[in-house]
């Protein structure tokens, strides 16, 4: 079953990173303007967050398998539906359902992931799914550059297509006896609100957690290739350079290093994380020199590896199972709110690039003290949803 639930994870995520060197040349073949553009990329995370709020709260009512399968059969049709568009407002109207589907299947996902781990092995198990995300942000651009050359960006989407029905179908074959059994709840468990999660010392750092590692990425997007091409390298580099980050974070995930997300405490790992993240872009806006920004790469990648299973960790650690898809949805609306920041942020800004990892550094760094601040805070489940585990 586990298994199954990472190749979902792996394949969303693929998705969700094919679309990244293909979307904006896609764009503006159909003649839109620049504006058009933009909005076309922006619009699916937009969408993407109302996505996962929303399966968030159903997960909660209907348990992870029936969003799951809704979620990827819709998404299935939104990526054939590809094939409809015929200008900029077709074309805007299915990157946002697109999104809005794609919402539905991560946090789903994930509490089926998290209502699996054993306490003791959740940070384990948070690094292995970090690693099919990782998997899936090099193997995902490098697939649709590639097939973009000799096919088509409606090709792609269709082949896409055809991943997530089989997934459907996949997920009706081997997840159906894990349907979601409700528990009876006390009076006191249904009074917690959602507002109850913005409360809760660990939840606020992990959804925050989710915020700065998306907004890195989104400024790395941005900023990366623009500093790639002043240097007078061409795009390949960029590719490159972003698979080395890749590659490095996943060997994290797998090798026997991960046992250390189930011994030290998540809001350790977390500011740890955040600080090397802070350091390799505060390298990045001093160096010019390929190896250095390999190095530079590097430990931005070790900082990856161990921001991403600490906020899922604290996550864990901090929700009980009843609400759970709940927080997990506000979790990856997070994730998508923070791309949409880094990248608009630093578009709006006009930023020079040195200036831009400049800035992606300082808040990382105050985003690491914030969390530290929290060590001592209480980190149990938030109040009237604790249960015997």
């Amino acid at each position: 079953m586990r298994f199954f639930v990472y190749l979902i994870v792996f394949f969303s995520f693929f998705d969700l990173f094919s679309q990244l060197p293909i979307m904006s040349p896609f764009a503006t073949g159909l003649g839109a303007s620049a504006f058009i553009v933009g909005l076309s990329v922006g619009i699916y995370s937009f969408a993407n967050i109302f996505g996962n709020i929303i399966s968030g709260i159903l997960t909660d009512r209907r348990g992870p398998f029936y969003i799951l399968l809704f979620g990827l059969f819709t998404s299935a049709l939104s990526l054939f539906s590809y094939g409809l568009i015929s200008g900029s407002g077709s074309l805007i109207g299915i990157r946002f359902v697109h999104g809005l589907t794609e919402g539905l299947i991560i946090p789903a996902a994930f509490t089926f992931l998290a209502n699996g781990s054993e306490r003791s092995k959740r940070g384990r198990n948070a690094a292995i799914s970090g690693a099919f995300v990782g998997l899936a942000a090099i193997f995902g651009p490098a697939y649709s550059g590639i097939v973009s050359v000799k096919t088509s960006v409606v090709t792609i989407m269709a082949i896409n297509g055809v991943f997530m029905v089989l997934l459907t179908i996949g997920a009706v074959i081997f997840l159906r006896s894990f349907t979601y059994v409700r528990k009876v709840k006390t009076a006191k468990q249904k009074a917690v609100k959602p507002l109850a999660f913005f409360r809760h010392p660990g939840i606020i750092r992990a959804f925050l957690g989710a915020f700065f590692l998306m907004f890195s990425q989104g400024v790395l997007a941005l900023v990366l290739p623009l500093k790639v091409e002043y240097l007078q390298f061409d795009a390949k580099t960029t590719g490159m350079l972003l698979s080395v980050f890749g590659l490095v974070a996943v060997l994290i995930f797998v090798l026997p290093i991960n046992r250390i997300f189930d011994i030290a405490r998540p809001m350790v790992t977390l500011a740890v994380g955040l600080i090397l993240m802070s350091g390799s872009m505060l390298f990045l806006s001093q160096v010019d020199e390929l190896s250095l920004m390999m190095l530079a790469m590097v430990v931005y990648g070790t900082g990856f590896a161990f921001l991403f299973p600490s906020i899922n960790s604290l996550l864990i650690d901090s929700t009980e199972p009843e609400t759970r898809g709940k927080a997990y949805g506000f979790f990856y609306a997070f994730f998508s709110f923070g791309v949409v920041v880094g990248s608009s942020a630093i578009g709006i800004l006009d930023l020079e690039f040195h200036h831009a990892f400049m800035l992606a550094s300082a808040i990382l760094l105050i985003a690491a003290i914030f969390t530290l601040i929290g060590l001592r805070k209480d980190t149990r489940p938030v109040e009237g949803q604790r249960s015997a585990q």
